[in-house]
């Protein structure tokens, strides 16, 4: 059987072409961290209250605005108002607001004039730009939703377009899209228009994400690969979700924020004389002269001598020889073993995502300063990817995942004992929180490929994946609830993690057994009685391979 590995080995695993393959292809992700949650900045809402346009003496205006209960005090309402025709009558009487009148009996009526917005810590969001409050304030996690939507279409079609045109043709396309509409949405005039845009944005940020990720783990060796995988693209992600709130900082209008993150992407146009196609698909479409070239040229700059020949024509047709039995998705619910395993998984990605991308965007709710709240929230995950890729290496996946999960959890939940004004306390509770639930999207990945058997191994993180993009839809609306009860987002996302920690426990540990081929040779689920199968003897190359390589992306 034709060997791509062995083929090419003479090549070596780091010389100065896989160097600056892993590098130029991690340092493509970076934009898709800060564009990724740049609806952090671009989608808040600052404090607001009616605007009052009668001609009423300061004291009547201070006055013209009802009280409310929010976050345990009493606030000036944000979507309510005295009516403006009685305030006018006790103003025109010169008596003095709280002394003279009782206000508590005058009729109220909604922000008939609009609303005025504090210009602290913003300039302007889209929802000043639009008044995206009070009846309208569905409409600002509504976009951040559409944008998720976005990244679950981009899911299905990156996949297949990188498969048909090729991994770099699609890489650079994608972030032609990705950079292009992120450009449009700053001249865009309605919430309608952004919001559109923004569906298209998500479908580029994703594929983009894909097909880097795809790119590298072709081309890189196996031991650089799983690096790669688990270190490289997820690091520069989470340098670039840092250099969002720098951005966000020193600039504070919405319009112009947006422009300054989405001009980077220009400066990755001359990375496509540096960044080859995958010689494994060309090879797989037939081309062979053209992955020979690339090939030849990868032994010249790591100064090694390749021979004359490296893919041989009369072998090529091995690659495609084995007739395989064809499986479908209903593969994945067939069994009640694979069932199980299918259900569990939907269920605790599904929940990690709406952890990850809930904690993210809520950043801004936190007390004390929104950008170095939103900092902190990046820089976490740098350690958060780093203990995820120890643990694999050295500890059961069960436990690990766990354990992380355990840990994101019961902090969220502990958040709402936390007095009052111990705010720092919150903070870093919030963050412990993320870090674990971070580890565990990095840990799901590699643990949710071992568990399914090669024959439905794609499909089964695939379906996975996609479940966790709807987990990332819905998170916009977990913040939301946070309006009504400041710990409610943080009780029903610590619930809910707790809740697939519990359920990891009864899933089978993968570390250190063999890859299943078949669906018969799958580690069987904890808890539930089974028939006696053959178990699997040996743990194939091709198997070991695809746990990494259909690992699909996490953000």
């Amino acid at each position: 059987m034709y060997d791509y590995e062995q083929v090419t080995a003479f090549l070596g695993e780091w010389g100065p072409f896989q160097r600056i393959i892993f590098f130029l292809l991690s340092a493509s992700i970076i934009p898709n961290g800060f564009n990724g949650l740049s609806a952090v900045f671009l989608a808040d809402t600052p404090e607001h209250w009616c605007r009052v346009p009668a001609n009423l003496t300061s004291e009547w205006l201070n006055a013209s605005i009802p009280l409310e209960m929010r976050g345990g005090r009493q606030v000036p309402s944000r979507c309510r108002r005295y009516r403006l025709e009685a305030l006018a009558n006790f103003s025109a009487l010169h008596l003095l607001p709280g002394r003279d009148v009782n206000l508590s009996q005058v009729e109220q009526e909604k922000c008939l004039d609009g609303w005025e917005y504090s210009r602290d810590p913003y300039l302007s969001t889209i929802v000043t730009e639009w008044n995206l409050v009070c009846d309208n304030d569905w409409k600002s996690p509504l976009s951040i939703s559409l944008f998720f939507v976005g990244v679950l279409i981009g899911s299905f079609v990156s996949g297949l377009l990188s498969d048909k045109f090729g991994r770099k043709n699609v890489l650079f396309a994608t972030m032609g899209v990705q950079t292009g509409f992120s450009f449009l949405q700053v001249f865009s005039t309605s919430w309608e228009m952004f919001t559109a845009l923004f569906l298209i944005v998500g479908m580029g940020q994703i594929s983009n994400y894909v097909a880097a990720f795809v790119l590298g783990a072709e081309i890189l060796g196996k031991t650089v690969r799983i690096i790669y995988c688990t270190l490289g693209v997820c690091i520069f992600y989470a340098l670039g979700y840092m250099l969002l709130p720098l951005c966000a900082y020193f600039i504070r209008d919405w319009r112009t924020l947006l422009l300054i993150l989405t001009l980077p992407g220009v400066l990755y146009v001359p990375l496509w004389w540096f960044i080859p196609e995958s010689p494994r698909w060309l090879l797989s479409q037939g081309r062979i002269q053209e992955a020979e070239a690339i090939i030849q040229k990868a032994a010249k700059k790591n100064g090694v001598l390749a021979p004359d020949i490296v893919f041989d024509p009369v072998e090529l047709p091995d690659l495609n020889s084995q007739n395989q039995q064809s499986f479908s998705i209903l593969d994945l619910v067939r069994t009640r073993n694979i069932r199980c395993v299918t259900i569990m998984s939907v269920i605790i990605w599904m929940v990690i995502s709406i952890g990850y991308f809930g904690l993210s965007l809520d950043t801004p709710n936190l007390h004390g300063n929104i950008y170095l709240n939103c900092f902190f929230s990046a820089l976490i995950e740098v350690p958060a990817y780093t203990i995820s890729w120890l643990l694999l290496q050295h500890l059961p996946r069960r436990y690990s995942m766990a354990g992380v999960l355990f840990l994101g959890g019961c902090v969220l939940l502990f958040i709402q004992l936390v007095p009052a004004h111990l705010h720092v306390v919150s903070i870093i509770l919030v963050m412990i929180g993320k870090f674990g639930i971070t580890a565990s999207f990095s840990i799901v990945y590699v643990y949710t490929a071992e568990l399914y058997p090669t024959v439905v191994r794609n499909m089964g993180v695939g379906a996975s994946s996609m479940a966790s993009r709807f987990g990332s839809i819905l998170s916009p609306y977990f913040v939301y609830l946070g309006a009504y009860d400041r710990f409610l987002p943080y009780i029903l996302m610590g619930t809910l993690t707790v809740l697939a920690g519990i359920l990891t426990l009864f899933l089978p540990e993968s570390n250190g057994t063999p890859l299943p081929e078949t669906i018969e040779q799958m580690l069987r689920v904890k808890g539930i009685k089974f028939k006696n199968t053959s178990k699997p003897e040996r743990k194939t190359k091709n198997g070991e391979e695809n746990s990494v390589i259909l690992k699909t992306s996490s953000f």
